[in-house]
């Protein structure tokens, strides 16, 4: 070939290949289409592409959206879907890895109009990927908003109310590789990812049919020959020939005594009631427990660090951790059904030791008042003392000079009841401060007797440490003065109340888990002491179907 006339050819073909006429046409063809697709979003509606929308509106996001787009396809041309149109197709098929449903992002919709090249199901499928898409981004990064939006107490962490729509599809396309930045989204800590695995496996077992379900009867001991025991050793894979296939021998007691633990009951090697009704929970009913749980920790999105303490509500404990290895684990009380310890994650300030209680005035009203007026001497005998008010002008009066039988709720209310540091001091010797606006924090407690019991949820809110001082080596351990538990002990033992500023504050994370994974890759399950896996399974499941239907209305009417 004429080397003169190479580039000619070249550029000839670039121009035939973008600028000839057909091919215009076509492209101009498909943007009419979208817009006439379009027009049944409220477009007047938006008043800025930067605004926050709530994901519940769809078809005010959606709007959002393609207005700062040009009313432009974002992932299909006349020739059909896109690469990154197939990515994000793939990733909403595979949304039960994550513990999301397909079904939420109308995989069947999308397959529907996948080979279509007609111009209006293209612009159609447009509009459905980047619905489903937002959807997804929003739901795996930060989890639903529906359980927040119909328990806004209850489930506060739930959802982004603060979702740029925009935003996130702008930030998806300028992606180098959207399948990479979609992959990144989910939590990447342990606590989530082995879930995610665990998910996988119960998934596989629920898929060959699970295990057999052992009959109802009486309580099996240790030593008891029993029909249902050859069942017993089916649940756990050791249904080996045995001479006493019926006898409750040694070897299934330690079995059931490793399966109690994880199952967070009693460990006595009977199985009785409690024990069979956890032999016999199916694997979609764990499956459920476990999506619940990965749901909870897309909320917290939490970026835990080097060292970090995080309580665990559901299972009464508290561990401390550093570089990923437990350092300190202890037993927890926390807070009453009525009273219950909230979700969320702060850093902790500083340390109070040998505190005061300053008493708040409900608990003052609901449960000191009446303990007064059949004791005057009540407050006197635990060395509280009350002051007229709660300004810093407040005068001490005597408590046993009160008629307390003339003290209204509204009038207790206004007095200051203080608990000086000491052996009777609610708080214990140490308090942990970390602000929230839950007036919620970690302290000690005189209580100890309480920690013997396996359900310790006692408090009216606060987390009750039942090893403080240990708690106080580690988080001072990072601070310069050197501090030591002999050190602790030392000012504790003085009486005098002391406050340690933490100079590298640490976070804490108070968490609801009734499933998680230990270090071995063991399952362990909590009792839901709050009801709470079962108003947000609810919750999901009929918000997400109602969800689905609207959103189905809004693109095809």
């Amino acid at each position: 070939m004429n080397k003169t006339f190479f580039p000619l050819i070249v550029v000839l073909t670039v121009f035939c290949c973008f600028f000839l006429p057909g091919q215009a046409a076509a492209s101009e063809e498909l943007n009419a289409a979208m817009s006439r697709f379009l027009t049944r979003l409220p477009m007047h509606a938006v008043v800025s592409v930067k605004q926050e929308i709530p994901i519940s509106k769809v078809d005010l996001f959606l709007a959002a959206i393609y207005a700062a787009n040009d009313m432009k396809p974002l992932w299909v041309s006349e020739k059909g879907p896109d690469k990154n149109a197939a990515v994000i197709l793939q990733f909403l098929e595979n949304a039960e890895t994550e513990g999301l449903r397909s079904s939420d992002y109308d995989v069947q919709g999308i397959n529907r109009l996948w080979r279509s090249r007609q111009l209006d199901d293209l612009a159609q499928l447009d509009t459905l990927l980047t619905l489903n898409l937002a959807k997804y981004i929003h739901d795996v990064s930060h989890g639903r908003l529906s359980p927040f939006e119909s328990e806004p107490e209850l489930f506060a962490e739930a959802g982004d109310r603060h979702f740029k729509p925009v935003l996130i599809i702008e930030n998806a396309r300028a992606a180098e590789n959207l399948a990479a930045y979609l992959a990144d989204l989910p939590p990447h800590h342990e606590y989530y990812r082995k879930l995610r695995e665990t998910l996988k496996e119960y998934r596989k077992i629920a898929a060959t049919g699970g295990w057999e379900r052992i009959p109802a009867g009486k309580s099996l001991h240790p030593g008891d020959r029993d029909e249902r025991v050859e069942k017993v050793r089916e649940r756990f894979g050791a249904a080996a020939a045995f001479e006493n296939e019926t006898l409750y021998d040694d070897q299934l007691v330690l079995h059931i005594k490793q399966f109690q633990k994880k199952f967070g009951l009693k460990v006595d090697g009977v199985i009785g009631p409690n024990t069979l009704e956890a032999l016999n929970r199916s694997p979609e009913d764990i499956i459920e427990v476990i999506i619940l749980n990965m749901a909870r920790w897309r909320w917290q999105k939490i970026e835990f660090g080097r060292r970090y303490i995080m309580v665990n509500i559901a299972n009464y404990d508290l561990v401390a951790v550093e570089d990923d290895r437990i350092i300190l684990e202890m037993a927890v009380i926390v807070g009453k059904l009525q009273h219950q310890t909230p979700v969320f994650s702060r850093r902790v300030q500083y340390v109070d030791i040998n505190p005061f209680w300053n008493i708040t005035p409900s608990i003052a009203a609901k449960e000191e008042l009446p303990e007064l007026q059949k004791d005057r001497f009540y407050l006197a005998k635990r060395k509280v003392r009350v002051f007229s008010n709660w300004q810093d002008d407040g005068v001490e009066l005597d408590s046993t000079e009160i008629d307390w039988h003339k003290v209204t709720a509204g009038k207790m209310k206004q007095y200051k009841l203080r608990q000086d540091p000491g052996l009777f001091n609610a708080l214990g010797q140490i308090k942990f401060v970390f602000p929230n606006e839950y007036d919620v924090y970690i302290h000690g407690t005189p209580a100890q007797e309480l920690f013997e019991h396996n359900k310790r949820n006692f408090s009216h809110g606060c987390i009750r440490a039942s090893r403080p001082l240990e708690l106080a080596e580690f988080l001072l351990s990072g601070e310069k003065q050197g501090w030591s538990l002999a050190r602790i002990k030392e000012i504790v033992g003085q009486g005098q109340r002391m406050v340690v500023n933490i100079t590298n504050p640490v976070s804490v994370h108070i968490t609801y888990q009734t499933v998680w994974i230990d270090n071995l890759g063991e399952i362990h399950f909590n009792d839901d002491i709050y009801g709470r896996d079962r108003k947000l399974a609810a919750i999901l499941l009929a918000q997400e179907n109602e969800r689905n239907k609207e959103n189905q209305q809004i693109l095809e009417q």
